[in-house]
């Protein structure tokens, strides 16, 4: 499955390689982040390392695989 999440806020690289699996775009005072997510556990997963780094998650979506 593939997923969109939407973060407040510009991450740097740093903070961007929390999340390898992870493509990073900036857009407007957000940050897009895209890719595969294995399971339901994997997407808790990153859930929490988001909440960890204390960053706001304002949007996630499926994506249609292609």
């Amino acid at each position: 499955m593939r997923y969109e999440f939407r973060v407040t806020g510009c991450i740097s690289t740093v903070m961007a390689e929390a999340f390898p699996e992870l493509d990073r775009a900036l857009a407007p005072q957000q940050t897009v982040l895209v890719g595969q997510v294995t399971d339901e556990a994997h997407l808790y997963g990153l859930l929490t390392r988001f909440q960890d780094l204390g960053l706001r998650v304002l949007e996630m979506r499926q994506l249609p695989e292609p």
